[in-house]
């Protein structure tokens, strides 16, 4: 699932990135109100985390013009300001959840789940053959086998599945996923598609991972 981040704090940025691309989410992030609004309308997020108090446009501004705009991304307001009008302001202009800071990063997980379990409530478990994904307890399992994943692993498969079908290529999968960025490692796409099929398709007879040679990768039961 893909978040994005509207924050000014550069320190926070980076905290929450990082935190959120362990939990296995996509992160996007912006630094002011403008760019918030810009990214907002042009991609598709499941989540949005929204400081009030950032530049050129602040975040009552940012929730105004998406909503006016009819984008209903759920939205969790983060500020250092508490009070109970704050609050009621922030949720009375189409906010979902008001976090004040400094905040637990538990808390914030918690807060997420329940805004995305709240929209996704029949879109949470992805299912291919056998094989099916939890979107919220970032689970996976094969004939009814736990299969242990990465944070990484799970993004690419939620990835695969989600684009079931379809031929992507390596340079489609490494930028659409944000959190597969390890510079370390030239190759790191057929890395990652070799590690879990070692864990999905390896142990049982039916592969689902396929390999079009000159093209990519793609996910199917065929």
């Amino acid at each position: 699932m893909k978040i994005l981040v509207i924050e000014d704090d550069e320190k926070i940025v980076n905290f929450l990135k990082k935190g959120l691309e362990e939990e296995t989410y996509i992160v996007d992030y912006c630094l002011n109100g403008d760019e918030g609004i810009y990214l907002a309308t042009v991609n598709e997020y499941d989540l949005i985390l929204l400081d009030i108090m950032i530049p050129v446009k602040d975040g009552i501004e940012v929730c105004k013009t998406l909503r006016k705009s009819n984008i209903n991304t759920p939205i969790i307001m983060l500020t250092a300001k508490d009070s109970i009008e704050d609050k009621i302001k922030g949720l009375d202009i189409g906010a979902n959840d008001y976090l004040a800071k400094p905040f637990s990063f538990s808390e914030l997980l918690a807060r997420i789940r329940v805004q995305l379990r709240t929209s996704y409530s029949n879109q949470t478990i992805l299912k291919i053959d056998d094989l099916e994904l939890n979107l919220l307890t970032k689970s996976a399992k094969r004939a009814e086998d736990n299969i242990n994943l990465t944070a990484k692993e799970f993004a690419l498969l939620e990835y695969l599945i989600k684009n079931k079908d379809k031929v992507l290529s390596e340079s489609v999968i490494s930028s659409a996923l944000s959190n597969m960025d390890d510079t370390n490692i030239s190759n790191i796409v057929n890395v990652y598609i070799y590690r879990l099929r070692n864990k999905i398709d390896k142990p049982y007879e039916k592969k689902l991972i396929k390999t079009m040679r000159g093209l990519g990768f793609k996910i199917s039961d065929d």
